[in-house]
């Protein structure tokens, strides 16, 4: 066991809800599962890409085997080609809060906050507006639709990430309304901060890329190569987890257009990029967590 493991177990109440937050590769899971076998509990996803059912090796989800160790919920329960949001996520995990203590981890930082401050009851994108999102984003980039976005909402999203710009987008034109103006109606949170036990893994840059590295490796040892295979046929760039880091690449490898190892050097950049954006979210909006080193 890791030496930045133990303080974690011992400081834990077991009766309480943990949420575990950390940037890609920092070990999340890998707790979340020690922690519900040693003391009980359900391990819930917090990742907004292991929730498709298509990409299992390249998003990371626990193997079958961990799976079958201690209870798990909201893993893979979406097709890949259904849009899911975080609003879908809070709809879909109350009764997942009332059984065994539950152990809440990922990646996914807008799904931590709006959890633990709430969120407000933004009408879904119908499919008309957000295939026009799609298509205006393949041909003209997000910054096409930043642009259109109200000055307030395009100070307070990620700008960096597609995703949150496409996502504010289609909600201005769904309602009429910015997304800052909806997310400033927040209802109550579905589980306040103070009554759960709140962990940020600070994991350093370097050690996570390396991380990332050699975890892409062993993916492509475990098969990530028939897993893209099998999503061959139907395969768009537009599908919901088509946004899984390295789906893109992977489909280039298979039509022959990107060689291997252009393949690994990509992926490679693309988590570091992604890492970055995660510990933005993780130093703005988790403050108020318990930090730990785990590197």
């Amino acid at each position: 066991m890791p030496d930045w493991i133990a303080p974690i177990l011992n400081d834990l109440d077991p009766e309480k809800p943990v949420l575990i937050a950390g940037p890609t590769a920092s070990g999340k899971s890998a707790l979340a599962l020690r922690i519900a076998e040693g003391s009980g509990g359900t391990v819930i996803n917090a990742d907004a890409l292991q929730v498709f059912s298509d990409w299992r090796i390249l998003t990371a989800r626990p193997s079958v085997e961990d799976e079958t160790r201690t209870p798990h919920a909201l893993y893979g329960h979406i097709p890949g080609t259904q849009a899911y949001s975080v609003g879908d996520w809070l709809r879909d995990l109350p009764p997942h809060l009332t059984g065994p203590r539950p152990i809440i981890v990922g990646g996914t930082g807008l799904y931590f906050t709006a959890l633990t401050e709430g969120l407000a009851d933004i009408p879904p994108s119908p499919p008309g507006i957000r295939a026009r999102a799609d298509a205006r984003i393949a041909a003209e980039g997000a910054d096409a639709l930043l642009a259109e976005i109200d000055p307030v909402t395009a100070a307070r999203i990620d700008r960096d990430n597609p995703v949150r710009i496409q996502r504010a987008w289609e909600v201005q034109e769904t309602t009429g309304t910015g997304l800052a103006q909806w997310q400033d109606r927040t209802g109550p949170p579905l589980l306040p901060l103070g009554e759960a036990q709140p962990i940020v893994l600070d994991a350093k840059r370097d050690w996570t890329a390396a991380r990332a590295t050699a975890r892409f490796d062993t993916m492509l040892e475990q098969g990530v190569l028939d897993e893209a295979r099998a999503n061959r046929d139907g395969w768009h760039p537009a599908l919901p987890s088509a946004k899984a880091i390295g789906a893109a690449e992977l489909m280039a490898h298979l039509d022959g257009t990107l060689p291997l190892h252009a393949l690994r050097e990509r992926v490679a950049i693309l988590t570091r990029q992604y890492a970055k954006r995660q510990r933005t979210w993780f130093r703005a909006r988790m403050r108020n967590w318990q930090w730990f080193a785990c590197a």
